[in-house]
């Protein structure tokens, strides 16, 4: 069998470092979905597991139905925070190394009690007004990225297909006109 070069070519275009790194993520993504799955029955979807910690605070009756499941949610919402705290602190700021990922190349790096961390270069306005639009966006699209993205295109829904080619559609095209306007972090 001859495999045409020119599918190759724009595989390789879209991906210049390799996929290994976005295969290794993807695996750990669908093994923690995995592992939820199986101990609770309940799809993972970070929308969910971080409006239970509003239980905590709130008596609304739309948090409320999160009060028996609530404590196990909590942890897995620490789990992203300090999981992207951890990632930060040992990959992005070279403490470790490895092929699948260049330290520091998407901020700065600075040194604290002789211990190296790495910042973004994104200003916090922008990063705060992001996460209010992606927190509407999760409302209007009844879950997050995650929650549809994986678990619901894992499981067929019809629904998380539309929202995830519309997630994908506006993402993609918001991208590219935000590098023809020349914006950066």
């Amino acid at each position: 069998m001859v495999v045409d070069p020119v599918p190759l070519q724009a595989v390789a275009e879209l991906f210049p470092n390799g996929i290994s790194r976005y295969a290794v993520g993807g695996l750990l993504v669908g093994l923690g979905t995995v592992v939820i799955y199986v101990g609770t029955g309940i799809p993972a979807g970070a929308s969910t597991f971080l409006e239970s910690t509003l239980s905590y605070v709130s008596d609304r009756s739309r948090f409320g139905r999160y009060v028996a499941s609530r404590d196990w949610r909590l942890v897995f919402t620490a789990g992203i925070v300090l999981g992207g705290l951890a990632f930060a602190a040992t990959f992005q700021s070279g403490v470790v190394t490895t092929s699948l990922y260049e330290p520091g190349t998407t901020g700065r790096l600075y040194e604290v009690a002789g211990v190296t961390l790495w910042a973004t270069d994104v200003q916090p306005w922008r990063l705060f007004f992001g996460g209010i639009l992606v927190g509407i966006g999760t409302r209007i699209g009844k879950g997050c990225t995650s929650g549809h993205g994986v678990c619901g295109v894992g499981s067929a829904s019809k629904t998380s297909l539309i929202g995830v080619a519309t997630f994908l559609t506006v993402a993609i095209g918001t991208a590219q006109v935000v590098a023809a306007l020349g914006v950066s972090p």
